[in-house]
């Protein structure tokens, strides 16, 4: 990937656009596991390699740290978060309670809610397996839960659930070879298919054994299965 000097990027962009853009490159190399837990973010290089200064990639580092991908540390600069086997264990759970309370609000609501969200990021997995593109599939993933979650048209909720995601995400870009062994990128795709096809037959006890089969186990450590 071709390098643009800094002066290039940053010339007609404003500050809170260059932050931006550092934000959605980092995020993007983190979820989609290019940058891995524990590794150090050095400024200089980072700088050099999104051609911008340093001002902006801090900003953009500081709201990383906000959303759980990065910490900072005293003394020993910035790193990829690396998550406990607790913190895994506990957010898997956490997710699964939300995404539970998201479907049965939305499906006791008595209007079946429109899936067109969750289908166009499953198919959106469905290229991403198919080309074999991790950052794809990642921002595919992303999607859908994000839309899974927002059919409860619950704003609250939709603010709790992000960072959730956003840390499980972090710790499944790590896993991938561990979802390869157990099963392919195409049917990690399938099982978000059989989700949305649960959710638009309105029938809330499919959608949550659906739910309970959704693999997320997959991608736990050893130490956690069982």
């Amino acid at each position: 990937m071709a390098v643009t000097a800094g002066p290039a990027v940053e010339d007609g962009l404003g500050a809170s656009s260059l932050v931006e853009l550092a934000v959605r490159r980092l995020r993007s190399e983190i979820l989609s596991g290019a940058l891995v837990p524990g590794e150090r973010l050095v400024e200089e290089q980072l700088t050099r390699r999104f051609g911008t200064s340093r001002a902006p990639l801090r900003e953009a580092l500081r709201l990383l740290g906000q959303q759980g991908l990065v910490e900072h540390l005293p003394r020993r600069g910035v790193r990829v978060t690396e998550l406990s086997a607790r913190d895994i264990d506990e957010l898997f759970s956490l997710r699964d309670a939300l995404e539970r309370f998201a479907v049965d609000r939305a499906l006791r609501a008595g209007t079946r809610p429109s899936t067109a969200a969750l289908r166009a990021a499953t198919e959106q997995m469905e290229r991403a397996a198919q080309a074999g593109d991790a950052a794809e599939q990642a921002a595919g993933h992303r999607a859908f839960h994000l839309a899974l979650v927002g059919l409860a048209d619950h704003r609250q909720l939709l603010r709790t659930y992000e960072p959730v995601l956003t840390q499980l995400q972090l710790y499944m870009a790590t896993n991938l070879r561990r979802e390869a062994v157990a099963a392919s990128p195409q049917e990690g795709a399938d099982r978000h298919r059989r989700l949305c096809d649960a959710v638009d037959s309105g029938d809330l006890d499919a959608v949550l054994t659906e739910l309970g089969h959704h693999g997320a186990r997959t991608y736990l450590a050893p130490e956690l299965d069982g």
